[in-house]
């Protein structure tokens, strides 16, 4: 029995991402360009708003585009010596800007540092943190879950631990705040179920599918400064790249 290509074409909004990176890699749309508006590309595309809207979060997550509220979604400028490889997804929440997303910060404070998290921090296991959890929604619906985890000490001085949105992005802020240049994350992405508290807050049964995102950030000296756990509901997110062979 034949199956017709429909059956495996990727989702609408995988095309519209494809299409897009491919405008942008033969210079449609140049560095520092507005892309078209979510009704210019739901009527290009022929596809609802939120397919549009998920297409954008897509490359947004990747670090190829910055999307500023109320103004619209700009191709980002690589800076200098970077490669075509597409952002990962820790280096694009380094990058985000909480208030221009409308993240909203729903936990901040010293917490005792999870088992995983003090290992990755080289710390004993227990030892009090700053962490900072935000949560994005797009549409009114929770879509990206982030917590940063810091040793008290490089979060003394910073707003890490205030509970509004940053106005600059966190790799700025900690540079600017203490000095800190942050050189390269380590991370890995996994599928898994929800934590009680990820399912709480981005509304998910238990049994959902989450991509989880962990992390570990280190400054230019190679001490790791910062964990970052990103949870991504499934059904909302897949990570999808093309390339030439």
């Amino acid at each position: 029995m034949s199956v017709s290509d429909e059956e495996y074409a990727p989702p609408k909004y995988a095309q519209i991402v494809t299409a897009i990176r491919r405008k942008i890699a033969d210079g449609t749309y140049p560095p520092g360009s507005q892309l078209p508006s979510e009704t210019q590309l739901v009527r290009e595309f022929a596809v609802s708003r939120p397919t549009v809207v998920r297409a954008l979060q897509v490359l947004q997550l990747r670090g190829i585009i910055d999307r500023e509220h109320g103004k619209g979604s700009y191709v980002k400028t690589p800076p200098p010596g970077s490669d075509d490889a597409p952002s990962r997804p820790g280096r694009a929440v380094l990058d985000r800007v909480e208030a221009a997303e409308g993240g909203a910060v729903i936990e901040v404070g010293s917490h005792p540092a999870p088992a995983n998290v003090a290992a990755m921090l080289s710390l004993p296991e227990r030892t009090p943190v700053m962490m900072r959890r935000v949560l994005l929604s797009e549409a009114d619906e929770p879509c990206e879950l982030i917590t940063f985890w810091c040793p008290i000490e490089l979060a003394e001085g910073t707003d890490l631990g205030r509970q509004v949105p940053l106005t600059v992005s966190v790799r700025q802020h900690l540079q600017g705040a203490r000095g800190l240049r942050l050189d390269h994350v380590v991370e890995r992405l996994a599928a898994r179920h929800p934590l009680p508290h990820e399912a709480k807050v981005l509304g998910l049964g238990k049994s959902a599918a989450v991509l989880g995102v962990l992390a570990r950030v280190y400054d230019a000296s190679g001490r790791p400064v910062l964990v970052i756990d990103i949870a991504l509901p499934g059904a909302l997110h897949e990570l999808e790249d093309a390339y030439t062979l």
